[in-house]
This record gives structure tokens, C-alpha cells and sequence, in this order.
């Protein structure tokens, strides 16, 4: 007979008497095995179950395909855009102009606009380090001391904003499939790429404000006026471009940098147009004299008051300056001849009042240079008699050569500044770093962590079914080799007194 040592398990149970029952892990373990086939079958079956249930009935939940995108420019990690507003990142990655041209795109009708974006969400995605990042400063805020509550303050004041973000197409409320929502939603992240230079390249609103100017309704002076307005409009950009530009960009469309296009104003300014000007002031070059003269006298009346304000406000800047106490700095002697030394230095407020000056100085000196020509135009109407009409063919035949002069000018700078900004500028301000995509592998991986939650819910409760059915085995084994329970004093005395009647 083979020997074992078992490990009993004794339940202890309490009623009239005390009686007990021993239960050995042998027995439960037999019990265990005895189930062990069937705990795996019903747990694989149960999987399965898991599986195909949410297959065909929580099959809208997996419905999901989603991309990520990232923005790279100067003021996103404050959450501007790159105008210097305040960015919401859905707005404008879900705008309804987007969705609507990639439909148009793609060939779908344009009432599934709204279905589409419906459909959309944006959820950014904060780096781990960052995240560790505030949640340390939560807790030096929560755990700082009066005398620190400043300084941890300021640590939480500390914001952070995603560059990163995960765009999400739930399509279930529409009728695509997972390849007709992948398409979708890889169109509209194309076109939003477009609608973004669009809406921050800056130039083409520029461009749009000049050439709806039609010189030919003015009179020969005015055009003069008009297109020097112009030019110097279009120089202040490209200087503005060229400050901002530090590659020295030059475009292959156009073969020009923008000191190149700004040499280009200054030529035109300097030799076609003042030339233009010249003629029809020395020749008395009008449409209506006298409506001329009133306007040239209306432009010396505003000019004279814009001079005077300007006037009034350098005097203020320059008294300011001249009362202004500069800080005085104390550098004491070394200690062997008692020598201090005091300097003066100007503070960066001061600097802004020199800068002020200089700007208002400007502006009067312009002021009194423009009067001046309009008062000579005025005397030379006054003194000489209009020009012939040849004269004036001659100046529509240059004001003619000069406004094409300038709208090819104008065609350059814009064509220059949209490759600047899309290819240095904006060459990653918005890219798609992982676009949407539609695989059987996605679909399974979906139906899985779909599935994943009921199976590890019937998966334990057939462990626990598995576990009570050993248990109980193990108890019904145990319970056929317990020995017969003693019998109490009572019935033992009852039984003794009738053995010795059956024995009488």
C-alpha cells in the first residue's frame, strides 16, 4: 500500500455536538484534475464566445480608424497659431471647407459633410517626460510651505501644449466602409494641408487688396498717388519677409530673393514713377484742373494737421527725455585711495523714448516734404495752362506701362513668397506623421480589445465554477471514508440494558 502524506484541511462545524471533517489536498487536487479538461474547453469556448459576440453585435464600436498629425512653428508650444492667435486645433483641422474639398476630391456627395464631422475628434498627445513633468509640480504645489507657496505657484503656472495629436474618424453613424473612412479622413488631413497656407501664408490677402485697384478712374496726379501707395505697401512686405527670412531664400519659380524684388520697387519708384510724376506736373497733365487743385489743396490741409500732431507729440517725447534721471551707478574705490566712481546708464525705458523720437521726428519731416511738393503742383496749376491732349496720351500710355510693370512685380511676390512659406516658413509647420489605415490585422487587434473585457469576466467565473467543482469533489471523497460517529452516552446505556433483557 502506498504511503502519502497529505495536507488535510479540517472543517470544524458546530451544532449540538462538535463533530468534524477532514478534507486532505489530495482530494481537492484529484478534484482538479478531474475538471481540468473540462475548465479548459469551457474557457476556450467561452473566448470565442467573447470574440464573435462582439464581431456581430458591439461591431459599430469598432468602427474607428484614426491618423496623427503634428504642427511645427514659432508659437505652438504656447497654443498659438501662426498668426499669434489663440489655436483651437479642432476648428481647424475639422472646418467644414476642409471636409467639403476633400468629398469634392474624392467624388462623394457633400451632404455627408456634417456626418463626417460629427464623426471627428482631436485628442493631443502630451509626451510621457512632460507629463511626469507636471505631475511633479503638482506635487511640490500640494506639498509647499507657506513660504514657498510662491515659488510653487509659479512652477504650476507652468502650461503645456500638445504638438502632437491624434485625429479620430468614428464612422459607425455613417454608412462607409473601414476602406471609404480611411480615404476620407487621409483626404481631408491632405486638404487641410492646403487650407493651411491658405490661411497663414499672409501674401495672397496682400496681393488680392492691390490688384483691385483700378488707377484709370483717378485722375493722372492721384494714379501717380495710387501707385505710389502701391509700392510702398509691397516694399514694406518684402521687407518684412526679407527680416524674417534667414536663408537667404531664393525661388525656383521666379529665380528672385526678396532683396532682389525689393531692388525691383525701388527702380520702378525711383526711375518710372517719378519720371511720371515729373511730366505731368511740369506739363500741367489733368483730366479736371480745378478739381485737382481742390484736391491737392485737401491733401496739404491733411497733411498740415497730421504734422502738427505729430509735432506736438515729439515736444512731449523730447521734454520727457530732457527731465528723464538716467540710473546712476556706485562703484566703490579698491580700498588704498578712497576713490568712488559714479556712471549713469540709461534703462531700457529710456531707450524706447529715443526710439519714440526718432519715429516722430520721421513723421514730420515726411509730412513737411509732401506739402511742399503738393504746394508746387498747386502753383504750377495756377500758373501754366492744362496740357494738350497728346500730352495726355502720353501719360496713359506710361501710368498703361507702369501698372503692368507692377502687377508683374506683384505676381513675383506673391509667387516667391508662397514657395518661401511652404517650403522654409511653413516646410514643417503641418505634417501627417501617421496616416489612417484599414488591415485585417486592425481589425482583429479591434475585435480583441473589444472582446477583451466580458472574456476576462466569463474566464474568471469559470475559474470559480472550475475551483467550487474540485472542492466539492474533494469533500464527496472524503466524506465516504469518514467513520461512523460515536454514538452518545445515552444511546450507549440504552443499548446495553437491552442486550441484557435479550440475554434474560
Amino acid at each position: 500500500m502506498d504511503e502519502k502524506k497529505d495536507i488535510n484541511v479540517t472543517l470544524q462545524m458546530e451544532q449540538e455536538g462538535k463533530s468534524e471533517i477532514v478534507i486532505s489536498v489530495f482530494s481537492i487536487w484529484r478534484g482538479l484534475k478531474r475538471f481540468f479538461i473540462l475548465w479548459i474547453a469551457a474557457a476556450i469556448l467561452l473566448g470565442i464566445f467573447s470574440i464573435l459576440f462582439s464581431a456581430l453585435f458591439a461591431s459599430d464600436q469598432n468602427k474607428r480608424t484614426s491618423a496623427l498629425v503634428s504642427f511645427t512653428y514659432k508659437g505652438i508650444e504656447q497654443g498659438k497659431d501662426p498668426a499669434g492667435k489663440d489655436f483651437n486645433v479642432k476648428d481647424s483641422l475639422c472646418n467644414p471647407e476642409v471636409i467639403q474639398n476633400a468629398l469634392t476630391q474624392l467624388g462623394r456627395p457633400t451632404d455627408e459633410l456634417e456626418s463626417v464631422r460629427a464623426g471627428l475628434s482631436v485628442n493631443g498627445i502630451i509626451p510621457s517626460d512632460a507629463m511626469d513633468r507636471i505631475i511633479t509640480y503638482q506635487n511640490v504645489y500640494q506639498n509647499a510651505t507657506n513660504g514657498a507657496l510662491s515659488a510653487a505657484q509659479a512652477m504650476l503656472d507652468v502650461s503645456y501644449y500638445s504638438t502632437q495629436y491624434q485625429v479620430i474618424f468614428d464612422y459607425s453613424d455613417t454608412s462607409y466602409s473601414s476602406d471609404e473612412a480611411v480615404q476620407v479622413l487621409n483626404q481631408m488631413l491632405d486638404c487641410y494641408r492646403s487650407y493651411f497656407f491658405e490661411v497663414y501664408g499672409y501674401n495672397k490677402a496682400l496681393g488680392s487688396a492691390i490688384a483691385a485697384i483700378d488707377y484709370s478712374t483717378y485722375d493722372y496726379a492721384e494714379a501717380v498717388d495710387v501707385f505710389s501707395t502701391t509700392l510702398t505697401t509691397l516694399a514694406d512686405y518684402l521687407d518684412q519677409l526679407a527680416e524674417e527670412d534667414t536663408t537667404r531664400f531664393r525661388s525656383n519659380k521666379t529665380g528672385y530673393t526678396f532683396a532682389d524684388l525689393s531692388s525691383a520697387v525701388e527702380t520702378i519708384e525711383s526711375m518710372d514713377l517719378d519720371l511720371i510724376s515729373s511730366y505731368i506736373t511740369v506739363n500741367n497733365v489733368t483730366k479736371d484742373r480745378q478739381a485737382l487743385m481742390t484736391y491737392y489743396q485737401y491733401r496739404v490741409d491733411s497733411l498740415r494737421r497730421k504734422r502738427n500732431i505729430s509735432q506736438e507729440r515729439l515736444d512731449t517725447i523730447t521734454e520727457s527725455i530732457d527731465k528723464y534721471e538716467k540710473d546712476s551707478i556706485l562703484i566703490f574705490g579698491n580700498g588704498t585711495d578712497n576713490v568712488n566712481t559714479t556712471y549713469t546708464q540709461a534703462s531700457e525705458q529710456y531707450d524706447k523714448l529715443i526710439s519714440q523720437k526718432i519715429s516722430a521726428q520721421k513723421e514730420v519731416s515726411t509730412a513737411t516734404q509732401q506739402i511742399d511738393f503738393f504746394e508746387t503742383r498747386i502753383e504750377a496749376l495756377e500758373d501754366r495752362s492744362a496740357a494738350s491732349r497728346e500730352k495726355m496720351e502720353r501719360v496713359e500710355k506710361d501710368l498703361a506701362d507702369l501698372n503692368e510693370k507692377v502687377n508683374k512685380l506683384l505676381d513675383d511676390v506673391n509667387a516667391t513668397s508662397d514657395e518661401y512659406y511652404e517650403n522654409v516658413a511653413f516646410g514643417n509647420a503641418y505634417n501627417v506623421l501617421v496616416p489612417a489605415s484599414s488591415s485585417a490585422m486592425g481589425f482583429i487587434r479591434s475585435l480583441i480589445n473589444g472582446a477583451m473585457k466580458p472574456a476576462v469576466i466569463l474566464e474568471a467565473v469559470a475559474l470559480l465554477v472550475y475551483l467550487c467543482a474540485a472542492f466539492i469533489y474533494g469533500l464527496r471523497l472524503e466524506k465516504g471514508k469518514l467513520p461512523e460517529a460515536e454514538t452518545k452516552p445515552e444511546e450507549k446505556s440504552t443499548e446495553k440494558q437491552t442486550e441484557k433483557k435479550a440475554k434474560s
